[in-house]
């Protein structure tokens, strides 16, 4: 998970795509809410007062966005089909 991310949360609460999930019917949606809530709430943008993007690019959330990149990625695979889209 997002080093940066980990520290806000309490151990106990589970990220939000398990609480409450709401059904939007786009793929990926729940990585991307993480992704979305961990820059939000990283120090390079509620601190250095940075955008998203550039938080991103600086590294912050690596893990959430490999997760992210991992889930468009299989829709892309023609085994999808068979196997279903990988879920989060």
């Amino acid at each position: 998970m997002c080093r940066t991310c980990s520290s806000r949360r309490s151990p106990s609460a589970m990220p939000k795509y398990y609480e409450d999930k709401e059904e939007d019917g786009q793929a990926c949606s729940g990585v991307r809410e993480d992704l979305r809530q961990c820059l939000l709430e990283s120090p390079c943008v509620l601190q250095e007062n940075k955008s998203p993007r550039q938080c991103l690019r600086e590294g912050h959330c690596k893990g959430l966005q490999l997760t992210f990149f991992a889930c468009k990625r299989s829709m892309l695979d023609t085994r999808a089909r068979f196997r279903g889209r990988k879920g989060y």
